[in-house]
């Protein structure tokens, strides 16, 4: 961990141990010259401790992480131990504004840290965020959901190779876990590069609150908070874990309208059947099937397909699919696990299927997508 002082200074204001803090970083200006700032909460124990930062909308149009950080606000237990919680709800205040997930001068703020000083609009924001925030921080947790137009079924990510990263996707309590670094200028990638080890959620829809997923997030945080020693209580763990080191998209081979036969998150066997492929007429032109056994990690939410989109990312897990099968079986049906299946169930347009013919119209590749 960093060298502890007794106070810290973010945004200009010194916050001294036991206490807690809203400011607002400017971190840009408005064509009038106004500033535009960034919201921070600083909670600080009286004891010295590990900083951890929590970060959400580093995408502006993924909300996900900042239902999760308010039910992190408004939980009766959010006192640390020891140490201190730096919150930041927005980090892309220019998209959260426009529920776009880009900055102004269209670039990916998650493709620019750690920044420039005497860069673009993007790299100098992305510069006084990491220079003001993740310099202080010694763990962070960075959450996010998947881009327009799909869903994620929750899933942690970090790069495996850092035994701290490893520590904190493991205890943050999700089914499944991707052994992937992050892109080059990535929040998580620069952050672990420069001392910060940090692991990111994705779990959901943008431009949506959704309930369940909160709770996953709120569980996952606190689980983290408590391998630090920052919040008592035992670390609550799902079902099964399973890391995913491979994933296949499943893409269309002609334009048309879907009918998912699956939905995040259920398990799948090599060549079942998942999305019927209709022409606007509603009449069946193909039936796109799994090319491997494995789980739902992914999803378009749109019907409407062309050639080459990708309708379903299928990731095959480490861990034996006949032992996952079992434990889920054996699990508690009204248990977390099997809420989030049935809420992410409820925002695709699912059927049974019927048809007997499967026709392989699929196009793999084996990327895993990128935060």
């Amino acid at each position: 961990m960093r060298k502890k002082s007794k106070t810290l200074t973010i945004a200009g204001h010194t916050i001294a141990r036991g206490q807690t803090q809203d400011l607002m970083l400017d971190v840009s200006q408005q064509y009038t010259g106004s500033p535009i700032q960034l919201p921070i909460r600083v909670i600080r124990s009286t004891k010295a401790g590990p900083t951890v930062l929590i970060t959400a909308a580093v995408h502006g149009d993924e909300f996900s992480g900042v239902g999760i950080i308010h039910e992190l606000m408004h939980a009766d237990d959010l006192n640390p131990l020891i140490g201190t919680i730096i919150v930041v709800p927005v980090v892309n205040v220019f998209g959260f504004e426009t529920q776009e997930r880009y900055m102004p001068d269209r670039r990916d703020l998650n493709r620019c840290f750690p920044g420039s000083e005497s860069g673009s609009l993007s790299a100098r924001f992305a510069h006084i965020f990491f220079s003001e925030l993740v310099m202080h921080a010694d763990f962070c947790i960075d959450l996010h959901s998947a881009a327009v137009p799909r869903t994620n079924y929750p899933n942690v990510r970090g790069d495996f190779r850092d035994a701290d990263v490893r520590r904190l996707c493991r205890a943050f309590g999700c089914e499944l876990m991707l052994d992937s670094k992050g892109p080059d200028g990535s929040l998580r990638r620069e952050a672990t590069k420069a001392g910060c080890p940090t692991m990111i959620l994705e779990a959901g829809e943008p431009c949506k609150l959704e309930p369940s997923i909160h709770e996953v997030g709120l569980r996952g945080v606190k689980n983290v908070l408590r391998i630090l020693d920052m919040l008592p209580g035992e670390v609550v763990k799902p079902p099964y874990q399973s890391l995913i080191k491979q994933g296949i998209w499943v893409r269309a081979s002609i334009g048309g309208i879907l009918r998912f036969h699956v939905s995040p998150g259920q398990i799948v066997e090599e060549g079942q059947p998942i999305a019927t492929n209709a022409d606007v007429f509603g009449q069946e032109q193909s039936v796109l099937v799994s090319p491997v056994e494995g789980i739902i990690l992914g999803m378009t939410t749109l019907p409407a397909i062309k050639p080459g989109e990708p309708v379903c990312h299928v990731a095959i897990p480490t861990k034996s699919m006949k032992q996952i099968r079992k434990i889920l079986k054996d699990s508690n049906r009204s248990g977390l696990y099997h809420q989030v299946r049935k809420d992410m169930a409820s925002s695709i347009s699912k059927r049974d299927i019927t048809q007997s013919d499967n026709d392989a119209s699929w196009a793999p590749s084996v990327n895993v997508p990128e935060d």
